[in-house]
Protein backbone atom coordinates (compact mmCIF):
# COMPACT_ATOMS: atom_id res chain seq x y z
CA UNK A 1 0.00 0.00 0.00
CA UNK A 2 1.15 3.40 -0.81
CA UNK A 3 1.45 6.52 1.14
CA UNK A 4 -1.56 9.07 1.12
CA UNK A 5 0.63 11.81 0.36
CA UNK A 6 3.27 10.77 -2.09
CA UNK A 7 5.24 13.65 -3.05
CA UNK A 8 4.10 15.97 -6.83
CA UNK A 9 0.50 14.19 -6.59
CA UNK A 10 -3.27 15.09 -5.55
CA UNK A 11 -3.88 13.97 -2.58
CA UNK A 12 -7.24 13.68 -3.82
CA UNK A 13 -7.63 13.08 -7.16
CA UNK A 14 -10.73 14.57 -9.36
CA UNK A 15 -11.76 16.81 -5.84
CA UNK A 16 -11.60 20.31 -5.74
CA UNK A 17 -10.02 22.25 -3.69
CA UNK A 18 -11.34 23.68 -0.62
CA UNK A 19 -11.18 27.28 -1.43
CA UNK A 20 -13.58 26.46 -3.83
CA UNK A 21 -16.31 26.15 -1.10
CA UNK A 22 -17.79 28.87 0.73
CA UNK A 23 -19.75 32.22 -0.35
CA UNK A 24 -19.00 33.22 -3.94
CA UNK A 25 -15.90 35.34 -4.57
CA UNK A 26 -17.90 37.99 -6.25
CA UNK A 27 -19.08 40.56 -3.58
CA UNK A 28 -21.31 42.60 -6.10
CA UNK A 29 -23.00 39.39 -7.34
CA UNK A 30 -24.03 38.44 -3.66
CA UNK A 31 -24.44 41.67 -2.41
CA UNK A 32 -26.95 42.28 -5.62
CA UNK A 33 -28.74 38.76 -5.40
CA UNK A 34 -29.55 40.33 -1.97
CA UNK A 35 -30.55 43.52 -2.77
CA UNK A 36 -32.81 42.35 -5.28
CA UNK A 37 -34.71 39.51 -3.48
CA UNK A 38 -35.08 41.68 -0.79
CA UNK A 39 -37.36 44.38 -3.13
CA UNK A 40 -39.30 41.54 -4.50
CA UNK A 41 -39.86 40.58 -1.00
CA UNK A 42 -40.59 44.09 -0.24
CA UNK A 43 -42.80 44.65 -3.11
CA UNK A 44 -44.48 41.38 -2.36
CA UNK A 45 -44.98 42.39 1.48
CA UNK A 46 -46.24 46.01 -0.03
CA UNK A 47 -49.20 44.42 -2.74
CA UNK A 48 -50.66 41.76 -0.40
CA UNK A 49 -50.96 44.50 2.32
CA UNK A 50 -52.61 46.63 -0.50
CA UNK A 51 -54.83 43.68 -1.44
CA UNK A 52 -55.73 43.69 2.24
CA UNK A 53 -56.79 46.96 2.52
CA UNK A 54 -59.05 47.78 -0.78
CA UNK A 55 -60.45 43.90 -0.19
CA UNK A 56 -61.79 44.40 3.08
CA UNK A 57 -61.41 47.69 4.92
CA UNK A 58 -62.48 46.01 8.10
CA UNK A 59 -59.00 44.14 7.71
CA UNK A 60 -57.28 47.19 9.54
CA UNK A 61 -58.25 49.24 12.17
CA UNK A 62 -59.27 52.89 11.86
CA UNK A 63 -58.22 54.66 15.71
CA UNK A 64 -56.48 57.45 16.26
CA UNK A 65 -56.72 60.92 14.29
CA UNK A 66 -53.63 61.74 12.92
CA UNK A 67 -51.91 63.97 10.36
CA UNK A 68 -51.62 61.32 7.42
CA UNK A 69 -54.82 60.02 7.99
CA UNK A 70 -56.12 58.42 4.41
CA UNK A 71 -58.94 56.38 4.04
CA UNK A 72 -57.94 52.25 4.11
CA UNK A 73 -58.69 51.93 0.64
CA UNK A 74 -56.72 54.73 -0.85
CA UNK A 75 -53.72 53.02 1.60
CA UNK A 76 -54.43 50.15 0.08
CA UNK A 77 -53.52 51.54 -3.43
CA UNK A 78 -50.77 53.17 -2.42
CA UNK A 79 -48.96 50.54 -1.27
CA UNK A 80 -50.32 48.34 -4.33
CA UNK A 81 -48.32 51.08 -6.44
CA UNK A 82 -45.47 50.78 -4.93
CA UNK A 83 -45.58 47.15 -4.81
CA UNK A 84 -45.95 47.00 -8.48
CA UNK A 85 -43.06 49.39 -9.41
CA UNK A 86 -40.40 47.55 -6.64
CA UNK A 87 -41.40 44.58 -8.25
CA UNK A 88 -40.56 45.99 -11.45
CA UNK A 89 -37.68 47.47 -10.40
CA UNK A 90 -36.32 43.81 -8.12
CA UNK A 91 -36.06 41.73 -11.38
CA UNK A 92 -33.83 45.03 -13.33
CA UNK A 93 -32.05 44.65 -10.09
CA UNK A 94 -31.35 41.21 -10.49
CA UNK A 95 -30.72 41.50 -13.97
CA UNK A 96 -28.11 43.71 -13.38
CA UNK A 97 -29.35 46.71 -14.41
CA UNK A 98 -27.32 50.04 -13.08
CA UNK A 99 -30.77 52.02 -13.68
CA UNK A 100 -32.63 49.51 -11.38
CA UNK A 101 -30.27 50.38 -8.53
CA UNK A 102 -31.15 53.87 -8.65
CA UNK A 103 -34.94 53.22 -8.70
CA UNK A 104 -34.77 50.32 -6.27
CA UNK A 105 -33.17 53.03 -3.96
CA UNK A 106 -35.94 55.79 -4.03
CA UNK A 107 -38.96 52.96 -4.20
CA UNK A 108 -37.64 51.81 -1.07
CA UNK A 109 -37.34 55.15 0.74
CA UNK A 110 -40.72 55.68 -0.78
CA UNK A 111 -41.70 52.68 0.27
CA UNK A 112 -39.77 53.45 3.80
CA UNK A 113 -41.85 57.10 4.14
CA UNK A 114 -45.23 55.36 3.48
CA UNK A 115 -45.45 52.33 5.88
CA UNK A 116 -43.82 54.92 8.54
CA UNK A 117 -47.36 56.77 7.83
CA UNK A 118 -49.23 53.90 7.63
CA UNK A 119 -48.03 52.54 11.32
CA UNK A 120 -51.22 53.75 13.37
CA UNK A 121 -53.00 51.26 11.18
CA UNK A 122 -50.59 48.23 11.37
CA UNK A 123 -47.66 49.33 13.80
CA UNK A 124 -45.78 46.26 13.74
CA UNK A 125 -46.57 44.90 10.23
CA UNK A 126 -44.89 48.44 9.13
CA UNK A 127 -41.66 48.82 11.33
CA UNK A 128 -41.08 44.85 9.94
CA UNK A 129 -41.91 46.02 5.87
CA UNK A 130 -40.02 49.26 7.14
CA UNK A 131 -36.79 47.55 7.87
CA UNK A 132 -36.74 45.48 5.21
CA UNK A 133 -36.82 48.51 3.15
CA UNK A 134 -34.01 49.77 4.98
CA UNK A 135 -31.69 46.66 4.09
CA UNK A 136 -32.63 47.28 0.54
CA UNK A 137 -31.60 50.77 0.44
CA UNK A 138 -28.26 49.61 2.31
CA UNK A 139 -27.36 46.69 -0.04
CA UNK A 140 -28.00 49.23 -2.82
CA UNK A 141 -25.92 51.95 -1.75
CA UNK A 142 -23.43 49.68 -1.22
CA UNK A 143 -23.29 48.38 -5.05
CA UNK A 144 -23.09 51.95 -6.01
CA UNK A 145 -20.57 52.62 -3.89
CA UNK A 146 -18.39 49.86 -5.06
CA UNK A 147 -19.05 51.04 -8.73
CA UNK A 148 -20.71 47.45 -9.32
CA UNK A 149 -18.42 45.67 -11.85
CA UNK A 150 -21.49 44.00 -13.13
CA UNK A 151 -23.21 46.38 -14.49
CA UNK A 152 -23.40 46.34 -18.00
Amino acid sequence: MTGAHSSGSDPYPGMAPVAAYGPPSDMALTTSGFAGTMLIMVALFQILQGIAAVAKDTVYLEGVEYTYQLDVTSWGWIHIGIGALALATGIGILAAQTWAYIVGIALAAIASIANFAFIPYYPIWSIIVLAFNVAVIWSLCLLLAQGNPRST
